[in-house]
């Protein structure tokens, strides 16, 4: 069984900050499973794309970039060729790329066992994207929210199929106890007016999570006991390509910061990995993780947002593909 073959007492707290990826998934056996992971061509998202494929999962690198995603299949190929990796071209800031994307995996009529929403960018500068939303509010989370919400029902009947919970991570970071002071301001959502890049930023790591805590709510009402799961994680603070966007000044500092405090991409992976694949984690939804534990904390007052407004609805499910 793909939960099964776990050798660590990790209920007892072996894994965390300085567990790695590798370690957090040793003896897992995931050969039976299909996983999409988005962002997998840099970072984090490369890291758990190569796991979950050491692990025997079938797993589908989604990225902006094709040519860089072929070329990062090639280098995994060339150190685990049994590795089972497809790509998928998936631009998360456009709504009709991630219809596009979603419908593609779903004409293969595959089953979907886990989702890694590991996408993510910031940028000092305020952007709209095609669809009129601001540019890392439309790639952190309503791109990630829309491919969840279209890929859910696959991974529904997936889990019911073969009797295993499906499995939602949504990458969040600490920058989500950071956003704006009502905390989502849905006016900078489309105008610059009253924009703070690290604030927009904060806002979409914060939606993050209430999407993961709202839906994981909706499926246990929706089922009883919910056959898929979502959680959300923190991997740490990591040396990666996210601030490419930014000043010199904050590059400069971010680099010392997780110099000093910070962790490698082997250890950022390992949260991410770990709640998508530990057995550990089974039946464990709507909870927020970091260092490989379940963290208590007090989520920030947003006046009870609603991922139901009409103005998201209407956004989202206007559209379709080529629309």
């Amino acid at each position: 069984m793909a939960w099964s073959w776990f050798r660590k007492k990790d209920s007892e707290g072996v894994f965390g900050a300085s567990s790695t990826a590798e370690d957090v998934t040793a003896g897992v056996d995931a050969r039976e499973l299909v996983a999409i992971v988005t962002g997998g061509t840099s970072g984090l998202g490369l890291e758990t794309v190569k796991i979950i494929a050491l692990r025997g999962a079938r797993v589908f690198l989604a990225a902006r970039n094709l040519e860089r995603a072929v070329e990062v299949r090639e280098e995994i190929l060339g150190k685990l060729p049994a590795a089972k990796i497809d790509l998928l071209q998936i631009d998360l800031s456009s709504i009709s790329s991630v219809w596009r994307a979603a419908g593609e995996f779903l004409s293969l009529n595959l089953p979907l066992n886990l989702l890694i929403n590991n996408a993510g960018m910031t940028t000092d500068k305020f952007r709209l994207t095609e669809d009129g939303i601001e540019e890392q509010f439309a790639t952190n989370y309503l791109g990630t929210f829309l491919l969840t919400q279209l890929l859910l029902e696959k991974m529904k009947v997936t889990a019911s199929e073969c009797g295993r919970e499906g499995r939602i991570v949504n990458l969040s970071s600490m920058a989500h106890k950071s956003p704006y002071k009502n905390g989502i301001e849905f006016n900078t959502v489309k105008a610059s007016e009253g924009y703070n890049w690290l604030a927009s930023y904060g806002q979409s790591k914060l939606a993050v999570v209430l999407h993961a805590n709202e839906l994981s709510r909706r499926l246990r009402e929706e089922e009883g006991e919910a056959n898929v799961t979502i959680n959300s994680v923190d991997p740490g603070a990591i040396g990666t390509n996210l601030l490419r966007e930014v000043g010199t000044a904050i590059n400069l500092f971010s680099a010392v910061y997780v110099r000093l405090l910070g962790k490698d991409i082997p250890r950022g992976a390992a949260t991410p990995c770990y709640v998508a694949l530990n057995p550990a984690v089974k039946g464990i939804s709507g909870k927020y993780f970091e260092d490989c534990k379940k963290t208590a904390y007090k989520l920030i007052q947003t006046r009870h947002v609603k991922f139901t407004r009409p103005f998201f609805y209407q956004l989202l499910y206007s559209r379709r593909e080529g629309g």
